[in-house]
Formats: C-alpha cells, structure tokens, sequence
C-alpha cells in the first residue's frame, strides 16, 4: 500500500464550487504508444448497404404530410446513427415509392447506383386520429423470399407519435440486422442544463431532440445518474446541508425521500440490479467511495485513504467491480476494485484523469485524461477508451477543447460526452460520437453538460 501523501493541488478554478477536495482528478502518462484493440465498432466487420425509402403516403389527411416527413426523417437519421450501416444516398434510390410488399421490385433496388442489400420501405397515413405505419425490410440479395421484417404501427396522430414509430422501428431492424443486439433510438440522455447561476436536471432523446427539464429546485444539481430500470433519476445537489445525494421519480414526476447524511456527497452511480447506490462522501472526512442501499440507507464505506475518492461506477456486466477516481498517490488516477473495495488495480500511470464510465459489455472503460497534465505541456483533456484486460488505450478526441463526462450508449456503439473549445463551462455542449472517435456531432447548444446515457 502506498504512503499517504499530500492532497494535489488544486488546478485552475474548476466548473463548479464542490469544495478543494472535489475537483474532479487527473494524471502524466507514462504510456507510450499504444497497441491498438478492437471495440464494438472498430472489429473489421463490413457495414450493411441499407436503403431506406421514403413511405408511401397512404391518406389524403392535412397532417399526412407533416407527420410523414417527421417520421422518414427520424428513421433515416436513426439508422445512419446506428454505426452498423452504410446508408445509401436518396440521390441513387429508383424513382419508385413502392407502400407495400406487391408494390417493390427488389432486383431495382439490388443493383446500381443504389446497389443495396437491404431496403426499408411502407406506407404512412392518417386514419381518423390514428396514425397507421406499415414497415418492411426486405433482403435486396433474396428475390425469391426477400421479406425479413413487417411492421405495424397505430398510434395517436403528433409530432411525437411520427417519432417514436420512427424510433421503434428502427430499433428493431437494427436488432434484426445486428444479431440481436438492442438499438439506442428509444433511449434517453439525462444532463446538466446550466442556466446562470442555477444547474437544473434535463432529459433529452438519444438524438437531442425532446430536450426538457426534470428538476426546479433553483439550485446547482450535479451528475445525474438514471437507474437500470429508468424510473428514478439520482443525482447531487446544494442544499442548506451543503452537496447531498438527491432522488427524482420519473414514474411519480417528483422528488422522493433518499436519506442525507453529513459531509459532501456527490457523484451516485446505480448498481446493475438497482438496489445499490455507489457515491463519494466526506461524511467521514476524507471524502470516500460508500456504497448504500437504494433509498440510502445501510451505508458502507469501502475505500480508506488519504486522497480524495470520487466518481465511482459499477461493472455493468456483472456488478461486482466499481472503477473510480482517486487522488491518493497525489494527481488522480482511474483505478477499479471489487465492490467490497479489495483487489484494486491502478490502471493509469500518470497525467490527470476524471470522470470514468464503464462498457456495457464490462470489457471498457471511457475516461477524460489529460496525459501531458502540466504547464506549458502540450495536449489538453481529451476522451480514451481503455481495454481492461490489457490496459491499452485509445485516443477518442483530438484538438477539439476541454472534454469531459463520457457515458456509453446501452449498446456500446456510442459515447456521449460534454465538450467546450475554450474551456468555459457555460459554453460546455454535448457531444455524441461512435466508439471508435468518428461521426462526432453536437446534441445540444451551449450551456448543457454531465450527460448520462440510460441503460435501455
């Protein structure tokens, strides 16, 4: 066991007030160049050429249109954000609309200049107040038996309904088509909305659209963090006890009881199965990594050591590993321990790391570092991806300012992250990019950070 040390210094003002002993730590990398490993989206595998037409009109409605091109849009998008498909561009789809199976010629669609493998295609109308959607995918390769997918949908006639049957099917043709893998269309982005001096808790879809708030408490709320099952919110907030542990009910729309202790607690994190709540406390005085029950009752400590102990998450996999943020050696390094806080492994040496998240498949870990931390170094903070088994790494971010707060997909595909390009924190904005660094794109506008993906 390491000596105990002093506390490190503490580096330029930091987004937010939490206290000296908060500031989300970091570590200079001793690494050198790196072995490249494959992720969810770097295995080599060739994309799928995917067509995706526009539907068919199938009503003469007023809203037919409107609601139509919002559904073809969020599918389109949907399935081009996936990272499994290369979409063919609408310039090369055949002049043809075809709505139903009797209506496509397949072998069209096979050759050039669309040259696709598959084709989603149907209809879309208004009945009444219902809007009714039939779906297809169709093998392009397969002209005897070509169906792979059909589809119906009848949902209340808005906005929002076009959406969310857009979202739906797209999750499942990207379930049929990836081997039984779950899509991110229907997920939720929980984040930070900073509003001058007040950071409120907002929500969002997975593509930035719906953004809306949860939490009016009038006060600086930090690190949400949603449950397994999507039905409480946890996060910390600044009360007149200082930072406590506070829990929001999205099945209820409000707050509920989860129980304060002394100290500054921060930065909660679900266990798997939903009954256990990881969070950083200095209750004790030092702050640590205490694990209670999910009302937070039953309270145990599991680290022990001078040096701050912060921004802990489970293994998701199997839920008996925690990694977490630790000042004890001085500059914060990214460690990971069982949960009963024995077998602790350090898995960076060096530079100045902060905000880890961990793989849905529990073989990563997504991280903020800053290799060169030191003045006049060069580099900045950027987003890594670590394998755990052999602690390689890989750069996810180049040159694009200050980023922070990375949070897997439910699919391992992706990453969101908050970025700012001159380091200021009302200017933070949320990214999302694939696992591998490319396709990066903002969800949000400035003034949004600390995004967490949900599980589902």
């Amino acid at each position: 066991m390491h000596s105990p040390q002093r506390k490190p210094p503490i580096r330029h003002a930091q987004r937010y007030c939490l206290g000296a002993f908060f500031l989300l730590f970091a570590c200079v990398s001793v690494f050198h160049a790196q072995d490249t490993f494959k992720t969810e989206t770097s295995s080599g595998v060739t994309n799928i050429r995917i067509a995706v037409a526009d539907f068919k009109p199938s009503s003469s409605d007023t809203q037919t249109d409107g609601f139509k091109r919002t559904f073809d849009t969020t599918l389109y998008a949907d399935l081009a954000n996936a990272g499994i498909f290369d979409i063919v561009s609408k310039s090369l789809l055949p002049q043809s609309t075809p709505g139903t199976p009797a209506e496509i010629n397949v072998q069209q669609w096979s050759v050039a200049p669309a040259s696709a493998a598959m084709v989603v295609f149907g209809s879309f109308g208004i009945q009444g107040s219902k809007i009714v959607c039939n779906g297809f995918l169709f093998d392009a390769k397969n002209l005897q038996y070509p169906q792979v997918l059909a589809k119906q949908y009848n949902e209340d006639a808005s906005e929002d309904s076009a959406r969310q049957i857009a979202h739906r099917f797209a999750d499942e043709i990207i379930f049929r088509l990836s081997g039984g893998s779950q899509g991110i269309a229907e997920s939720k982005i929980y984040y930070v909305k900073i509003t001058g001096a007040d950071k409120e808790i907002w929500q969002m879809d997975y593509d930035g659209a719906n953004q809306q708030p949860l939490t009016h408490l009038g006060t600086v709320s930090l690190s949400p963090r949603i449950s397994p099952d999507s039905t409480r919110l946890a996060f910390s907030s600044l009360g007149k006890d200082g930072f406590q542990i506070r829990m929001y009910s999205l099945v209820l729309g409000r707050m509920v009881n989860f129980q304060g202790v002394g100290g500054t607690n921060l930065s909660p994190a679900w266990a798997p199965n939903g009954k256990e709540i990881a969070y950083s406390s200095s209750r004790s005085g030092d702050p640590e990594i205490w694990i209670s029950d999910a009302n937070g009752a039953l309270a145990r400590r599991i680290t022990s050591f001078r040096g701050p102990d912060v921004s802990p998450v489970y293994n998701p996999r199997t839920g008996s590993q925690i990694a977490w943020i630790s000042g004890r050696t001085g500059l914060p390094q990214l460690y990971i321990m069982d949960t009963d806080g024995s077998a602790i492994q350090r898995m960076t040496d060096g530079g100045y790391a902060t905000s880890v998240s961990w793989s849905p498949n529990g073989q990563f870990l997504a991280f903020a570092w800053d290799r060169k931390y030191g003045p006049g170094a060069p580099g900045g903070q950027d987003i890594y991806v670590m394998e755990i088994a052999t602690k390689r790494w890989i750069q996810l971010t180049h040159d694009g300012g200050r980023c922070d707060f990375p949070s897997w997909s439910p699919d391992g595909r992706h990453i969101v992250y908050a970025n700012t390009a001159d380091g200021k924190a009302g200017h933070m904005k949320i990214m999302t990019m694939l696992a591998d660094g490319t396709q990066k794109r903002a969800l949000t506008g400035p003034g949004a950070d600390m995004p967490n993906w949900s599980w589902k």
